[in-house]
Formats: C-alpha cells, structure tokens, sequence
C-alpha cells in the first residue's frame, strides 16, 4: 500500500512538473497588434476572417457519437447472454433497445435527422 501511494505521489509529481515546464515554455512574451491580426497585403479586413460553421452538420455529428456509443454499449449485451438469467438479459436488453429507439423517435419528430429543410 505504501508503495502505490508513493509511486501515484511520484507519477503526479513529474505530471506536475512537465505541465508547468510546457507552460512556462511556451507562453509569449511579445503581443503586437499587427502581429495578431490576420494578413491582408497590408490593408485592414474587409470581411471576417472566419468561415460559417454549419449548425445542422454539428448536430449530425453529435447524434452520430451518440448512437455510435450506444451501439459499444449494445455489444456485450450478446456475450453476457450465458453468464446471466435468460429473465434478467431480456428485460434489461428489451429496456435498453426501448430507451434508444424513443430517443430515435423523439429527434425524427423534432426533424433532427434531415438534412435539407
């Protein structure tokens, strides 16, 4: 036990050290305003240098990690079939598959999975 405690202080100690040396490394010392302005032959922006961000492909993505996450969670629920009561496996994977497929119906009828409006 003593051991574990002293190599957890040891692995925070050198996290800790390697954390504040990148930092004091890599701070910059001079702000210039040209410098952090976006280059444009020499003359102010017009524009934004910015690009518009799609808020429809964000929320593609995320209901996309969303059921991609489900999907490992719906894995193992065939390989514990032999370890587990036949009663308990069904109910618990019925349950699951019910919760996912009225999340399903709850971003369809919010028009969540459309592309095109």
């Amino acid at each position: 036990m003593l051991t574990l405690l002293t190599l957890s202080i040891f692995v925070f100690l050198i996290s800790y050290l390697v954390m504040t040396l990148a930092s004091i490394l890599s701070k910059k010392t001079i702000t210039d305003r040209e410098k952090n302005s976006p280059y444009e032959c020499g003359f102010d922006p017009k524009g934004s240098a910015r690009l518009p961000f799609s808020l429809r492909f964000f929320l593609i993505a995320v209901i996309f990690l969303i059921f991609d996450v489900e999907i490992t969670l719906l894995l193992p629920i065939a390989s514990i079939f032999n370890i587990t009561n036949f009663f308990s496996w069904m109910l618990t994977s019925i349950l699951f598959l019910i919760i996912l497929l009225l999340g399903l119906y709850y971003e369809w009828t919010q028009g969540a999975l459309e592309w095109s409006n």
